[in-house]
């Protein structure tokens, strides 16, 4: 029976170990990547190990254990959620013993689940908070959602989105229930499961887009240009070629080599039980993901070496993934993605762990064939010819809010120039009368003769008589 703290160790490993992935991770409202490789079991087991009878006045104090870090993440979209019910699941004793007596498969079935029913009501109500809160940052995110697509002119897939929170009866917002938890332990072991097969495909893709760039930078070349780019390019692939005999993962030759080089001890005294003990990390009486795969550096070093053009790391990354996997598939018997001891010294013990072949690389092993890169340049080009009809369409309503925009600076003027015109009417209406005739008498200087009279009956007019 593996332990609480290995699993929790295994968990934390693998989640510091998604950092130093150079592929970029899958969009969770689309093809929702999973960035930790282990079962939702690597949570969860007994918290006891078997007592050892010592003699207790040579016991020196216990040292310390270190905790891992808490803030390490699965890659699950729900991972906060997940970490959070485990935690508390923990703390009831009726759950965490039947953890001791319940195997992998029973828990992965569904079994465990059905233990819920008897766990503490204070346990029980603080699930109930946490799906309660779940379910509202899963409302929060399909609101987001709608309104970016909604600002795109997109149609929202409702389903589409649903499909993404099958770790949760979301049809009862409000209760935390057997199925809640049984949702919750398929859906983390299905996603977490599948992190090998998703690095696979993306590291393909990875492969298939360098030499799609390759072949359409040739394509811009002149003759002499492209003939030296084929002959720098066979050049790279001899020289990353080239290198030392790879021993195959897990043989007696590949373990020696770590014995002798890394832990500096005679490969004449060579152990199976001392290299497992020294390699086991964390003192589990197990090997994790990350500890097999530590095994494998002095092979990958004699591949890859980040200083060299023609040794690509992405592609080291991809090779430390596929001697882990076999490894795993040889040595794995119970297939709970550990190396116990016992099945390690079994492994040590078959014929072909002392008579193994070399090898063979990922050069040695073509990742795609050529009608695959033509459906991923087709595909490519479909992506293209769309981005090309959005930006035709951008422009279009561009070149149409700028005309708009014209129509409405120009009517702008037009209303401008009214409102000025009808202003200057305006004042002219207002002005004060004209002054008085007087002011437009000739002076007297101006009279011509005969005009006295005339003279005359104007004072009259001008100047009423006195009484």
């Amino acid at each position: 029976m593996v332990t609480i703290t290995h699993f929790k160790n295994q968990c934390y490993a693998l989640g510091n170990k998604q950092s130093n992935l150079n592929i970029n991770s899958f969009n969770m409202w689309g093809r929702n990547g999973v960035f930790c490789c282990f079962p939702i079991l690597c949570l969860w087991a007994c918290l006891n190990a078997v007592p050892v009878a010592v003699d207790k006045t040579k016991v020196s104090p216990p040292a310390e254990e270190l905790e891992p870090p808490k803030s390490v993440d699965t890659g699950l979209h729900y991972d906060r959620y997940l970490r959070e019910v485990v935690d508390f699941l923990e703390k009831d004793p009726h759950f965490r013993d039947k953890l001791h007596n319940t195997d992998m498969e029973d828990i992965k079935v569904g079994k465990l689940a059905k233990e819920l029913d008897f766990v503490s009501h204070h346990v029980r109500t603080k699930l109930d908070e946490l799906k309660r809160q779940e379910v509202n940052r899963l409302r929060t995110l399909i609101k987001v959602k709608q309104d970016l697509d909604g600002e795109r002119g997109m149609t929202v897939d409702h389903q589409g989105l649903l499909k993404q929170f099958e770790h949760l009866n979301h049809m009862n917002p409000h209760t935390f229930e057997v199925d809640d938890l049984d949702r919750l332990i398929k859906s983390a072991t299905n996603d977490l499961e599948n992190f090998d097969k998703d690095q696979h495909e993306e590291f393909k893709k990875y492969e298939m887009m360098k030499e799609h760039e390759r072949r359409e930078r040739l394509k811009t070349l002149d003759e002499e240009a492209r003939k030296k780019e084929e002959e720098h390019y066979e050049e790279m692939k001899k020289k990353h070629a080239e290198h030392p005999k790879i021993n195959h993962p897990g043989s007696q030759d590949q373990l020696k080599e770590v014995w002798e080089e890394t832990d500096g001890l005679d490969p004449s005294d060579f152990n199976t039980k001392t290299f497992f003990s020294l390699h086991d990390t964390n003192g589990d009486g197990y090997f994790d993901e990350q500890e097999l795969e530590a095994l494998f550096t002095k092979e990958l070093e004699k591949i890859y070496d980040p200083t060299h053009e023609e040794d690509d790391m992405v592609e080291m990354e991809e090779e430390r993934l596929r001697m882990r996997e076999h490894v795993m598939n040889e040595v794995d018997t119970n297939k709970d993605r550990l190396v116990s001891l016992d099945e390690f010294m079994a492994a040590t013990n078959k014929k072909d762990f002392v008579q193994q072949d070399g090898w063979e690389t990922l050069e040695q092993n073509p990742i795609y064939t050529e009608e695959e890169l033509r459906e991923f340049e087709e595909h490519l080009i479909g992506e293209e010819q769309d981005l090309n009809q959005k930006t035709n369409d951008l422009v279009r309503q561009r070149e149409e809010l700028e005309r708009q925009q014209q129509e409405l600076s120009a009517q702008k003027i037009q209303l401008q120039q009214a409102v000025e015109h009808m202003e200057r009417l305006k004042s002219q209406k207002t002005e004060p009368p004209v002054q008085a005739k007087v002011n437009a008498v000739p002076s007297a200087m101006e009279i011509l003769p005969g005009d006295s009279q005339s003279l005359a009956q104007g004072h009259q007019q001008d100047f009423p008589a006195h009484s």
